[in-house]
């Protein structure tokens, strides 16, 4: 009651401030020039106000004025007028433990339409929601009225929209695991990596219609990397994790979740291994060959996963030396390897110094097998050996240990019988290439 009557008293403040600015202030203003110009000029002011047809002139004057200020006002305050409210919200009413409710919008618009001066007060008190009563509602659709409490009575109310149509389900509940899902990695030190989380609980319940809950098929606790609270080696708390659940696509199905939000542990560890790095030559040079290929950097350390590493002997670097004759500097950004976060080095110097091209032969080099099922045995039809021509510098060629050079035959998809397959020779330096004199071998697969 006295934060009414407290508007009222605002109301009429204004109502005063108007008329004394506008009509009030203006006039006394007017007056005071009028005065000041009496006693300047005595005489012939004095004769102008004495005459009795002057007087009656200007209090005329100074009445259609205030009679059109306050005409003016008064109009305006009693003209229709309309305002809208936007987002007042709805608020349903029903039991939230059994049932759920589909179809009901959130906010809805209120237009208010009535004199300015109703309209106006109207604003000073409107109401904050909209109730909707769905209490006596049972599963099914249904068509409800959405009703706007009238605080003035002189005020026309319009709520946009006043009936919608929603639909009561039964509330269900299951028991889903919950597994942690990580979001914002890219945001993790990329020498660091995540090992594991672990999660308070491995179960939660999902609620909400039937038909909802057959389409989640999973439920994740996303581990904001953004809210860590340090990105440091070790254990790190979590709190307050959210948990949300997706259908087959990826797409997010809107059910309650019990609990809301989940703790979790986050373990940190940072593996590292220092690999050699090599270079891998691409292409042919022309007419010449390699005598030296040196890089600015011999080892480099990898960052990342721990299984990752394991599987990483060296770090591979291919220059491409197609068409070279002559000695060449390569600038050489390394790439990160899958499952590599970071490298210690980013941008080697390759340099390539070429030599006179000669050629050695390399014979009773053994054939091997490679992708071969271990339920086969094969044998090699004639002479298990090959002779290989090796061809590049000279003083590489007189340091060459024959025993580097390799022999093979791929048999990957090959069954039970007899097969021509090619050979494939190599070794070591790469600085030397490696040419077969036999191309292709016969090979008989037969079962243990």
């Amino acid at each position: 009651m006295k934060k009414i009557n407290s508007n009222k008293n605002n109301i009429f403040k204004s109502i005063f401030r108007f008329f004394d600015r506008f009509l009030i202030t203006p006039i006394t203003k007017v007056l005071l020039c009028i005065t000041d110009y009496f006693k300047n000029n005595d005489k012939g002011i004095e004769k102008i106000l004495n005459n009795r047809q002057t007087l009656v002139i200007i209090s005329l004057l100074f009445a259609l004025v205030a009679f059109y200020a306050i005409d003016k006002e008064g109009v305006s305050l009693v003209d229709d007028n309309a305002e809208i409210l936007y987002g007042i919200p709805v608020t349903p009413v029903y039991n939230q433990e059994a049932y759920v409710i589909e179809g009901l919008p959130e906010t809805v618009d209120v237009t208010l339409i009535g004199r300015k001066w109703n309209v106006y007060l109207a604003k000073q008190y409107p109401v904050e929601e909209i109730t909707a009563d769905l209490s006596d509602l049972r599963p099914g659709a249904h068509k409800v009225s959405l009703n706007y409490k009238q605080n003035v009575s002189s005020v026309t109310y319009k709520v946009d929209p006043s009936t919608v149509t929603v639909v009561v389900y039964k509330k269900m509940s299951e028991t889903r695991e919950v597994t942690a899902d990580i979001v914002h990695k890219d945001y993790l030190d990329t020498k660091l990596n995540i090992d594991s989380v672990s999660l308070n609980k491995d179960k939660v319940t999902i609620k909400g219609p039937e038909y909802k809950l057959a389409q989640v098929a999973s439920v994740k606790a996303l581990i904001d990397i953004n809210n860590l609270s340090s990105q440091n080696v070790g254990r790190i708390p979590l709190s307050d994790v959210q948990l949300v659940a997706y259908d087959d696509s990826g797409n997010v199905v809107d059910v309650e979740i019990v609990p809301e939000n989940l703790e979790a542990e986050v373990s940190i560890s940072s593996p590292r291994k220092t690999v050699p790095v090599r270079i891998v030559t691409e292409g042919e040079l022309d007419g010449k060959s390699i005598k030296t290929l040196t890089s600015s950097v011999e080892e480099v350390t990898l960052y990342g996963s721990q299984e990752a590493l394991d599987a990483i002997e060296y770090l591979p670097v291919p220059i491409d030396i197609s068409g070279i004759n002559s000695d060449k500097n390569y600038t050489v950004n390394l790439t990160n390897p899958s499952c590599i976060r970071e490298i210690s080095v980013k941008t080697i110097v390759v340099k390539l110094v070429v030599d006179e091209a000669i050629t050695k032969e390399v014979s009773n080099v053994r054939i091997g097998y490679t992708n071969k099922a271990d339920e086969y045995a094969a044998q090699v039809v004639g002479d298990k050996y090959v002779t290989v021509i090796v061809k590049g510098s000279q003083s590489v060629i007189n340091n060459l240990d024959p025993s580097t050079i390799t022999a093979s035959v791929d048999l990957a998809g090959l069954g039970v019988g007899e097969h021509e397959v090619e050979v494939t020779v190599g070794g070591s330096d790469n600085r030397l290439s490696y040419t077969s004199r036999v191309k292709k071998i016969r090979v008989i697969i037969t079962r243990k």
